[in-house]
């Protein structure tokens, strides 16, 4: 299959030196890794996690009252 694909530049650079070490095309190191990647059994790969954050209300609002709080902080105008 032929597709185009946007890489990161983290990405990017991490496939480049793995092609230097490896030898490989840009096709070859890409398959070779996403078929790892992909057929890694499920004890292997990394749990994808979700960190929480406490965004914090400016004092007086609360996530009670949405519409009061969409109202203060993109103004009445916000439909």
């Amino acid at each position: 299959m032929r597709t185009t694909l946007s890489i990161d530049d983290e990405v990017a650079g991490l496939l480049k030196k793995d092609m230097r070490e490896s030898g490989n095309s840009l096709k070859e190191t890409v398959n070779r890794l996403l078929l790892r990647g992909l057929t890694a059994p499920p004890s292997q790969r990394k749990p994808f996690k979700v960190h929480a954050r406490r965004l914090g209300l400016p004092p007086g609002l609360s996530y009670d009252n949405i519409e009061e709080l969409i109202t203060a902080i993109e103004g009445p105008e916000h439909r």
